[in-house]
């Protein structure tokens, strides 16, 4: 059963397809792996986004939490910004250590897959 409109839903599958494209061709160019995979990690944050419900409102309490640095006690939020700050890092990453800014990456697809999945009830295989 999903918890989330076919719109919703329509837009969290694409943007993991388009996540896991984009971390592809980062493998595949190097030269231009950095942009491609902030752009995957970016994507896949907006596929879990959208799994959840509204991304804009989910952006905004995301971003107030971090602003506001108190401890987070809800796990779905705590895992939100670990994924904003996933993201941070990522962009912070030189050219010259590209290696673990994919690896994060990945490792934030996968999350997100699984998300995803849980929220929309759909395969992302």
């Amino acid at each position: 059963m999903s918890l989330i409109n076919d719109y919703q839903k329509g837009w969290a599958l694409r943007y993991l397809r388009e996540a896991e494209a984009e971390l592809i061709a980062a493998q595949k160019t190097p030269y231009m792996a950095s942009s491609l995979i902030l752009e995957a990690v970016k994507k896949a944050q907006a596929a879990i986004y959208y799994s959840l419900g509204d991304p804009s409102s989910i952006e905004t309490i995301v971003r107030q939490t971090i602003y506001k640095k108190r401890l987070i006690a809800n796990p779905v939020l705590k895992c939100l910004v670990g994924i904003e700050r996933t993201i941070h890092e990522v962009m912070q990453t030189s050219e010259s250590k590209s290696e673990k800014a994919f690896k994060q990456a990945d490792d934030l697809l996968r999350t997100a897959k699984d998300i995803v999945e849980l929220f929309t009830g759909e395969r992302t295989d």
